[in-house]
């Protein structure tokens, strides 16, 4: 087919394909996986249906499993098991979003032929059973991180965020591979109520948190959201009305 047809038509029937004989075409050649791992096929890829993924632990042995059910008129029927990328230990999930998971764990690193232990975050996409290994730079405890996709790019993006006494916070961009400073961080007076509250909408992540605020001659605590905007790399602050804003 790739001899005989336009490469503009080789797109328009391949982004219409099953994901199981899309997989099998990127094996076909290095043009054809190419073309199917880029941002731009991926973000007009149609052959899709929507699919919730359930994580659960299993009684028989305690084991994390994954399942993806389709989200149509045979919910649940149609099931599909996944097998996690044997890349970290113990991994726990970031977030989702354009069909890729994000978790974090313990890995094994070996790229300078001296084994170590560091901390990773492994981006993995059901469909085409593709995973990328990204290595923390700078890890300790109470480090927050935060995963979306920029909606202009279609950039999967990673942030990092530390807060102790000060703010810090980088973002990864995996089109490039480098982590890079952010600007316009939160207030130092921001803190976040709890790290695992991330949720990712149209490209923008949101966390629950508090403000240290003077009131009556003594402080109190004001609830807040903090946003990160995936294409301009700003935090935002978004405010409560008074009523949610000190429950």
């Amino acid at each position: 087919m790739s001899d005989n047809l336009p490469l503009e038509l080789q797109l328009n029937i391949m982004k219409w394909l099953p994901i199981k004989s899309l997989i099998q075409c990127r094996t076909v050649s290095k043009a054809w996986k190419s073309l199917i791992d880029s941002a731009d096929f991926i973000k007009h890829y149609q052959g899709h249906k929507q699919h919730l993924l359930v994580s659960y632990e299993a009684l028989v042995d305690s084991e994390r499993k994954y399942v993806s059910i389709a989200d149509d008129e045979t919910f649940p029927q149609k099931k599909v098991s996944h097998t996690i990328p044997l890349l970290l230990q113990n991994p726990g999930i970031i977030g989702c979003s354009h069909g890729l998971l994000c978790l974090f764990g313990d890995y094994e690193d070996d790229s300078d032929d001296a084994v170590f232990d560091t901390e990773a975050v492994v981006l993995w996409n059901l469909s085409i059973r593709k995973a990328v290994v990204v290595v923390m730079p700078y890890w300790v405890y109470g480090t927050v991180l935060g995963f979306g996709v920029c909606p202009r790019t279609n950039d999967p993006k990673i942030v990092k965020i530390l807060h102790d006494n000060s703010w810090d916070a980088q973002v990864f961009a995996l089109n490039t591979g480098v982590w890079r400073s952010c600007n316009n961080l939160p207030r130092e007076s921001v803190q976040f109520s709890d790290s695992d509250s991330q949720q990712v909408v149209d490209g923008l992540l949101y966390w629950l948190a508090t403000d240290k605020i003077t009131m009556d001659g003594g402080f109190t605590s004001c609830n807040l959201i903090i946003l990160f905007d995936m294409t301009s790399e700003e935090f935002r602050e978004v405010k409560f009305t008074n009523s949610l804003a000190h429950v």
